[in-house]
């Protein structure tokens, strides 16, 4: 069950972690307004990478700039334009996610970007927000394959609708617990009488540990996780992830960093070992249309809403399990990439779905 025409998502195959319910497409695109490109780079023997971006509404987001949260559980990383989010709470561009080397380019790409959009003629100041995981085991990351206009693409590709999972984007390259891994997206939403908001997750999955698929211990029962000692297929610890949370509620900048903060708990239950050489991030936004700081709002002494803190724990909950299960399906929905390295070839097999059932009985 290794190739593009037998992957299914998590929940088809019984894996459906938590309590609350998806929504529609179990992607971070329920909540309405979100948009995700993306553009997989895939060239000669060696390249194996590529570029996701996600953009929080259609409109100028220099302009109409929505407040954000961070959290770091472990920051050996190279996310770009953080500092700038928790000084101020809040994204003036979309993410762009790729690997560690094209941080740089991805950079340039929102700059011009945000220059190029209409009413931005006189910015002269731009914080573009990069995420990256090492995809270095599976792409020749030496040739540094990404380039402008593949993050150019990548962001006049944005839309809404179903988000494409596995090697693709960001995740064309990218390793998780010593499988092929990916990119991986997934949503709650909460019943009517908390709120009914919806909380989206996308997942940039290039991590280690030992493999947990809603509570059966897959990585132990295989025999493939970090600190198998003298078993043949033992898994590296160190890679990254990046968890994009995006929510419809009025959430303020405070509250969005906490629910940031939730994503580790998702991340955690899939068996992460949160190592030393892991980059563990999550940034997490808000659209509501009355938490939105538009050009208007931070003219003038303005009032945004903001969802009191003893409402948001179903949201800290909704944050978890969706980006459990995004986690999730960037694993089963991953296909086999091969490829060279550095004259090496090497090999991403995909999470063999056959023997994860059969460990279910199934």
């Amino acid at each position: 069950m290794g190739d593009a025409t037998t992957r299914q998502r998590a929940r088809t195959l019984g894996f459906a972690p938590g309590i609350l319910t998806p929504g529609p497409l179990n992607a971070i695109t329920d909540v309405a307004g979100v948009l995700v490109g993306q553009v997989t780079v895939i060239e000669g023997e060696g390249t194996r990478t590529g570029v996701t971006a996600i953009r929080p509404h259609p409109g100028n987001p220099y302009a109409d700039r929505v407040p954000a949260g961070l959290f770091a559980m472990n920051g050996f990383g190279k996310m770009a334009g953080v500092t700038q989010v928790q000084e101020l709470g809040e994204l003036e561009t979309p993410i762009l996610l790729t690997n560690t080397l094209a941080v740089g380019r991805a950079m340039e790409a929102l700059v011009d970007w945000t220059l190029a959009q209409p009413g931005n003629e006189q910015v002269r100041s731009v914080n573009a927000v990069v995420g990256e995981t090492n995809d270095g085991r599976l792409n020749d990351i030496r040739i540094r394959g990404v380039t402008g206009a593949h993050c150019a693409e990548a962001l006049a590709a944005a839309a809404t609708g179903p988000v494409a999972e596995g090697s693709v984007g960001a995740g064309t390259g990218t390793m998780a617990f010593g499988w092929k891994g990916g990119i991986g997206t997934s949503s709650r939403v909460l019943p009517a009488a908390l709120g009914g908001w919806t909380v989206g997750a996308l997942v940039q999955a290039n991590y280690g540990g030992a493999l947990c698929m809603a509570g059966l211990e897959v990585g132990r029962r295989l025999g493939k996780y970090f600190l198998a000692e003298h078993v043949a297929q033992q898994a590296d610890a160190d890679g990254s992830v990046m968890v994009i949370l995006a929510t419809d509620a009025p959430l303020s900048d405070r509250n969005l960093q906490r629910l940031a903060r939730r994503a580790m708990a998702g991340i955690a239950r899939t068996g992460a070992a949160f190592s030393d050489g892991s980059g563990d991030y999550a940034l997490a936004f808000a659209t509501h249309l009355d938490v939105i700081r538009t050009a208007e709002r931070r003219a003038a002494i303005a009032r945004y809403a903001d969802l009191p803190n003893d409402k948001a724990s179903p949201l800290f909950v909704a944050a978890s399990e969706a980006t459990e299960e995004a986690v999730l399906n960037a694993l089963t929905m991953a296909t086999t990439i091969e490829g060279r390295v550095a004259g090496r070839r090497v090999v991403g097999r995909s999470l063999p779905l056959d023997r994860v059932l059969a460990l279910r009985g199934c």
